[in-house]
């Protein structure tokens, strides 16, 4: 098969993935073997081959927002089907032993591996999951619609549970790319009041078109105080300033796996009145399939922007630079 490798943590605009030729991976016995249709591309993809990460695995095939069909498993596994529909995502194993785990805290386990950092991703032709770890994916969908749903949506699911927000609450969102505008969807569906605050105009065109109440510059400050922030743009500068948008008792979670430094904060303009500054750590299966439920019920959808799996660099420089609203999407032209 072709795969995308990471030949070096570098700066995007270098050449640091190369299309290899390697064998199609052999599943272990409670994995999966998975044919590729639709990866997504997130982020952390971009964290991964930029050295913002350290190496897990040199060489990596990066993906992690995987819709494919199973090709094949190993001897353990019992309750799937070759050509069943199935999403892999960033989570890839646990331990399963642990204190998190038996507390339904997998998503803290400190032997969890993850897709495309710590095994090869979707950037190919085939990956391979573990069985329990696969999600079954609703009917209604296409795979590229669905792709940007197994992390961008799952994260930004489990940002909007970690930040609190009251019933009808006023949330502030700040970056609106893939991850954002599915969160913003839940929320609005949930009756929140959503206000945006990103660089990019396509990103707040984008947001009041789904609904936001307004969308401005992500320095500013919103019209109103906020109840509950989120901040997925990896920007430590954001931090006091999402902080001081806060009313009292206000909470702001940050999404990221990678964040730039934080500045010195002052006690009283931020963190006073009981705000509160929260991190999110991946997520668990259980958070997964109840985002997928939600989707399916209140009719999320990614605005997505579709390359093919050939073109996987030009789809991170993309993403880079801001070239696009909400999810890119490779769709599998290598087979």
């Amino acid at each position: 098969m072709r795969a995308w490798s990471v030949v070096r943590p570098a700066l995007v605009e270098a050449e640091l993935l190369r299309l290899v030729e390697r064998p199609v991976p052999v599943p272990g016995a409670d994995e999966l073997l998975v044919r590729v249709l639709a990866c997504g591309v997130c982020r952390t993809d971009l964290h991964v081959a930029e050295g913002d990460l350290p190496v897990h695995r040199a060489g990596v095939t990066p993906g992690h927002e995987v819709v494919g069909e199973v090709a094949g498993m190993g001897a353990e596994v019992a309750d799937f089907t070759v050509g069943d529909r199935v999403g892999v995502a960033w989570l890839r194993r646990t331990d399963g032993e642990c204190g998190y785990c038996r507390r339904a805290a997998e998503n803290l386990c400190p032997h969890s591996e993850y897709t495309g950092w710590d095994a090869d991703g979707g950037y190919a032709e085939y990956t391979t999951v573990p069985a329990g770890f696969a999600y079954r994916l609703p009917g209604g969908l296409d795979d590229t619609a669905l792709a940007p749903l197994l992390c961008a949506g799952i994260i930004g699911y489990r940002a909007l549970r970690r930040a609190s927000l009251p019933p009808g609450g006023r949330l502030g969102l700040y970056g609106f790319g893939g991850s954002a505008h599915l969160c913003a969807q839940v929320a609005l569906a949930q009756g929140a009041t959503v206000h945006v605050l990103t660089r990019g105009a396509e990103a707040r065109r984008l947001a009041l078109e789904l609904g936001a109440a307004s969308a401005r510059d992500a320095y500013e400050q919103p019209p109103e105080p906020l109840d509950s922030a989120i901040l997925f743009a990896p920007v430590g500068d954001l931090v006091p300033v999402a902080l001081r948008a806060l009313d009292r008792g206000g909470v702001l979670a940050v999404a990221g796996i990678h964040l730039s430094d934080v500045p010195p904060m002052n006690y009283e303009r931020e963190l006073f009145y009981e705000r509160e500054l929260r991190s999110v750590t991946s997520n668990t299966r259980a958070d997964g399939r109840e985002f997928l439920d939600l989707a399916e019920r209140y009719g999320v959808h990614a605005t997505t922007h579709t390359y093919p799996l050939s073109e996987a660099p030009k789809a991170l420089q993309d993403l880079k630079a801001g070239r696009f609203d909400g999810a890119a999407v490779l769709v599998n032209d290598l087979s």
